[in-house]
């Protein structure tokens, strides 16, 4: 794995969220980010708290399956 800099980080982030969001909806989420207060890290602890790992694995490989459609 290569490392890359914070602004190809950057750039590949606007651009994944462009891509799954919109570029209005995007824009909204950083807003939406940089406004509250916000903990990564305890976000992703909650984000899939009532899911097993199988239905998460499940979910997963599904939307692959899907975005390679």
């Amino acid at each position: 794995m290569s490392t890359i800099t914070d602004t190809e980080i950057k750039l590949k982030g606007m651009e994944a969220l462009i891509t799954a969001l919109g570029e209005v909806h995007a824009e909204r989420f950083v807003t939406l980010v940089m406004r509250e207060p916000f903990d990564y890290t305890e976000w992703q602890k909650k984000l899939w708290y009532d899911k097993s790992v199988e239905e998460i694995s499940k979910m997963a490989m599904e939307r692959r399956k899907n975005k390679n459609s």
